[in-house]
């Protein structure tokens, strides 16, 4: 079948939007003084490559440049803020990429791990008599299966997330930042539906989206419980180096389960399937103001007029 989905998407930044296309990407950004100030680039030859084409392998790949392209867009808007002429490039880039992933993964897939794994071994600890005590009052007799260490793995790696997301959501700059992620949703929806893109007419349309990146990251978590469960028992080490090493697979899956998604948004199943998804984002986005919508169509708009010079 066909691939339907419109590739259009995008990412909040500081005081801004920033919208990518097929061809070329923008980040318009509202300055101190209050003016508009918009930067546009051509996205590198990867996203119109043949590798696009292969399911999984794509996923992986084109996410670890998203990461960059999203530094990159964070760059633009901080110096928009600073006044200053920042780069993050070559080895800062990698690096920064790097600690952030190193980041993510110990906070949502080793934390949770490790937490379990301290579980079952005060239980074997119980279970061997040498805390007594706890055994008396019939601690002793509790045991851990791996499929209930495992499921109970991934129901603290889910609280996790939405937990962490909730705080970051208490800061007031994180939640102006929610309020253009609300903002850059409305506008693809609303270009999505034909629509005028005016800062009124945006306003009417939801701010979720089936294809957020907040989406990915639950369908993430939820296909790591069932990966990590049919796993089975592991030792520690084993269980610590698969949830590292498995990582690819499972973002590889996240993504083709998005795409598919994205396709059959006419399937009532789909509708059913999806909400866990855009509910989430009522943590993520919040109701952006007519400037902040002002800012997302501006660049939305400069997005569509650099495709359209680079076709030309």
């Amino acid at each position: 079948m066909e691939d339907r989905i419109i590739t259009y998407g995008g990412q909040a930044v500081i005081e801004g939007v920033m919208m990518r296309g097929q061809k070329a990407f923008a980040v318009a950004m509202r300055s101190p003084e209050g003016k508009i100030v918009v930067h546009t680039e051509p996205l590198a030859k990867l996203y119109r490559s043949k590798i696009t084409k292969i399911p999984f392998l794509r996923g992986v790949i084109l996410l670890w440049d998203a990461l960059g392209l999203g530094m990159r867009a964070l760059t633009l808007a901080a110096n928009v803020q600073t006044g200053k002429d920042e780069k993050l490039e070559g080895p800062a880039l990698y690096l920064t990429l790097g600690f952030s992933l190193i980041l993510g993964i110990g906070l949502f897939f080793v934390l949770p791990a490790a937490l379990v794994g301290g579980v079952e071994y005060l239980l074997a600890l119980f279970q061997s008599g040498q805390a007594s005590a706890l055994q008396m009052a019939g601690l002793g007799l509790l045991e851990l299966s791996p499929f209930w260490a495992n499921l109970l793995e991934g129901v603290i790696r889910l609280a996790i997330l939405v937990g962490y997301i909730w705080a970051i959501g208490q800061i007031p700059d994180i939640r102006r930042v929610f309020g253009y992620h609300g903002a850059e949703h409305k506008t693809i929806n609303a270009y999505e539906a034909g629509a005028e893109l005016t800062p009124e007419n945006v306003a009417k349309f939801s701010r979720e989206h089936p294809r957020c990146g907040t989406a990915f990251l639950l369908t993430l978590v939820l296909v790591s419980i069932l990966v990590f469960t049919l796993l089975g028992d592991l030792t520690l080490f084993w269980k610590l180096a698969s949830r590292i090493l498995l990582i690819p697979l499972l973002a590889g899956i996240a993504v083709e389960y998005i795409r598919w998604t994205a396709n059959h948004l006419d399937s009532k199943f789909v509708q059913a399937i999806i909400r866990p998804n855009l509910a989430l984002q009522s943590l993520t986005t919040r109701e952006p103001d007519l400037q902040m919508l002002e800012v997302a169509i501006a660049s939305f708009n400069a997005m569509r007029e650099a495709e359209a010079e680079l076709v030309a």
